[in-house]
C-alpha cells in the first residue's frame, strides 16, 4: 500500500496480488464513505474480518450520531479495535486516508493500534523498503491530481518490480473534494 499527501487531493493505491495465494486478486482498499478510505496490507482473512467490523462500527456510529464519521474519529476506532486484540493481534497494517475540513488526513497503525500521522506519505506491505525509497525520491508537495496519479503509479510499479510477493498491477484511488477517480494500472504478472 502506498499513500501520498499533497495539499488538496490525496491518493491511495495497492497492488492486486495476494502473496500467500497468487491466483487470488484481493481487494485491499475499501471505501468507508465519500471522504474516507481504509487500506490494509497483511493476512487476507484478517483484512476481510476487519473490513466487516469497520463497516459495522461505521454504520452504528452513523445511526447513533446522525452524521458521517470524520477521518480522525475513524482512525481512533481502527486503533482501538486493533488494541482490543493486542495479545492475539490481527496481522494487518491499516492506513486511513480521508478529507477533513478541506485538508488531507493520513494515519497508519501497526498490529496493535499504535498510530502514526505523517505529513507527507505512508507506505506499508511486503515491499516496504522499496516503496519508501521510491516515495522519498518522487514525492514533492503541492501535486495536482494527474501528477499525483503518475507519482504514485511510478512509485508502486517501480517498488513491486523488486519484490516477488507483490505486483500484478495496481488499483489507484485519487480522492479530491469533488470526486473519486479509481484507475487500474497494469504491471508485471510473473
Amino acid at each position: 500500500l502506498a499513500c501520498l499527501r499533497p495539499c488538496a487531493p490525496t491518493c491511495l493505491s495497492s497492488t492486486t496480488r495476494e502473496p500467500t495465494r497468487p491466483a487470488l486478486r484481493l481487494a485491499q482498499c475499501f471505501k468507508i464513505h465519500d471522504g474516507l478510505f481504509i487500506g490494509m496490507s497483511g493476512l487476507a482473512t484478517d483484512i476481510q474480518t476487519l473490513d466487516e467490523r469497520f463497516r459495522f462500527k461505521t454504520k452504528m456510529y452513523e445511526l447513533n450520531e446522525g452524521r458521517k464519521m470524520k477521518p480522525t474519529t475513524f482512525a481512533n476506532v481502527v486503533a482501538s479495535t486493533l488494541y482490543e486484540k493486542r495479545f492475539g493481534p490481527y496481522f494487518v497494517e491499516p492506513v486511513v486516508v480521508g478529507l477533513q475540513d478541506g485538508k488531507v488526513y493520513l494515519c497508519s497503525t501497526d498490529l496493535i493500534g499504535a498510530k502514526d500521522e505523517p505529513d507527507d506519505f505512508i507506505v506499508t506491505g511486503t515491499c516496504y523498503e522499496s516503496l519508501l525509497g521510491m516515495a522519498e525520491s518522487l514525492w514533492r508537495p503541492n501535486l495536482g491530481p494527474d501528477e499525483l496519479f503518475e507519482v504514485i503509479s511510478q512509485t508502486l510499479l517501480s517498488a513491486v518490480d523488486r519484490d516477488c510477493l507483490s505486483g500484478w498491477g495496481a488499483v489507484v484511488h485519487v480522492v479530491t473534494k469533488d470526486e473519486i477517480v479509481t484507475k487500474t494500472v497494469k504491471g508485471r504478472m510473473d
